[in-house]
């Protein structure tokens, strides 16, 4: 990808191949710490964060608000008399947009990169020729699709939900939908296939059936698995939590509520969560609770990286810029290992206010920064500093003698209960945890 990407007109002109130039640089068209030929252990930074653009808010979002239209004119969305043409001209601006960057994965809704239609065949059509130019696109450049995924959401007949809708002709639309989209991400070779339950939640519990739509959701998901499988889809399958907005309540809450509906429905085998940190702080976490909750169980697969904001009770979808909300993040990926297939999708969009494609720029810049700067860390952290033998060190009696027995399912209640009586009251011991506070900013200082 030596050379970005031009189609039939440029859509970024003045803008070339955005260059690593270090910190001391003044250069805003330019990566201040994301270096993605640096090797940290046995990967290089680009292995590490494996970033993707998502197509939604980069290239279909026009900075529309409920308060009022869209604030930003983009060439690609006006240039041509057709929806499909008009198509084709934002594929060429996305993949001029994506070498330009320099990220080795995008991801994509159906309807973001084809023309919705309410007759299935048009519709099926539509998304066909389009997948077949984007599969030319990437032959061309060496980008690789991160993840596909359908809209499930937006038309409105998935008011009340698309998989747990109460009326089973919606079910099957729906179907028509992943089922296009799991075909798409086939032939593009997509590492994952996403579902975002954008309506799959509830309103008022006076006229829902929880049980039911919970029952028909996973069975969705298990007929959706066959039948990727069936054509040769080998990749995870990922959930993506999310508490609130647009329905009062999502049925996928948060990590932890995912988790135990693929176990108790038997999914997790095929399917791993891709954690989006604006969700995970409007389901009152943090972003790292989130993800580490999902690691502790071995199905955090992939990452939405945004933020939210705190003066806002809803999905903001920001850039994200916050250093320890990325080190926190990428100390979990660390430790289990990596996110391959998954990766760092950039779930986020320009605010309203901001309205050159220039921006579009600053904003993933800014972002594939603070990630990079955050992995910087994280690995310092635990590569050179104290950090992990202190956390070591909190449970070290447990490695050892009764300690070890107990937590080998080797010792009964009674047992402790004497085991208890002959010790006495245990001795007070700190949590220190401003001192991980304080270490986190030492490196991140230097």
């Amino acid at each position: 990808m030596s050379t970005p990407f031009i189609g039939k007109r440029e859509y970024f002109p003045g803008i070339g191949r955005i260059p690593y130039e270090g910190r001391e640089s003044d250069n805003p068209l330019s990566f201040k710490h994301y270096d993605a030929g640096k090797k940290l252990g046995d990967k290089t930074m680009a292995e590490h964060l494996r970033f993707a653009v998502c197509y939604w808010h980069t290239f279909c979002n026009t900075g529309n608000d409920p308060f009022g239209p869209g604030t930003r004119d983009y060439l690609w969305n006006r240039s041509a008399d057709t929806p499909l043409a008009r198509a084709e001209d934002k594929l060429d601006a996305a993949f001029e947009f994506f070498t330009k960057l320099g990220v080795p994965y995008y991801c994509f809704h159906d309807n973001d990169i084809a023309p919705d239609a309410e007759d299935v065949v048009a519709y099926e059509k539509n998304l066909k020729h389009m997948v077949a130019l984007a599969g030319e696109r990437q032959q061309a450049t060496g980008l690789k699709l991160l993840w596909g995924t359908a809209n499930l959401f937006t038309h409105p007949r998935y008011m009340n939900g698309a998989a747990t809708n109460p009326d089973f002709a919606v079910v099957a639309r729906a179907a028509v939908q992943v089922k296009a989209a799991l075909e798409a991400t086939v032939e593009l070779g997509g590492a994952n296939y996403v579902f975002w339950g954008g309506r799959e939640g509830y309103a008022t519990l006076h006229n829902t059936d929880t049980r039911r739509e919970l029952e028909h959701f996973a069975r969705f998901l298990a007929t959706a698995r066959d039948y990727g499988r069936s054509i040769g889809f080998k990749g995870n399958f990922l959930i993506e939590p999310k508490p609130m907005e647009p329905m009062k309540h999502q049925y996928d809450f948060d990590a932890s509520t995912v988790v135990g509906f693929l176990k108790q429905h038997g999914l997790d085998r095929d399917f791993k969560l891709n954690v989006e940190a604006n969700h995970a702080t409007l389901a009152g976490h943090t972003f790292e609770h989130d993800l580490q909750m999902a690691s502790d169980h071995g199905l955090l697969g992939s990452i939405d990286g945004n933020r939210g904001n705190p003066q806002n009770g809803w999905d903001t979808d920001q850039f994200p810029s916050d250093l320890y909300d990325t080190v926190g993040a990428m100390m979990v990926v660390l430790r289990q290992g990596g996110l391959a297939p998954g990766g760092v999708n950039f779930d986020a969009k320009l605010r309203r206010e901001s309205t050159d494609g220039e921006d579009l720029f600053l904003a993933h810049i800014g972002g594939m920064d603070s990630f990079a700067r955050g992995l910087e860390v994280a690995y310092a952290l635990q590569t050179q500093s104290p950090w992990e033998r202190w956390r070591a060190e909190r449970y070290a009696s447990f490695d050892e003698g009764p300690g070890r027995d107990f937590a080998q399912g080797k010792t009964d209640l009674a047992a402790l209960r004497d085991l208890a009586a002959g010790h006495g009251e245990p001795i007070q011991t700190s949590g220190k945890q401003e001192r991980y506070e304080n270490l986190i900013n030492q490196y991140l200082a230097r």
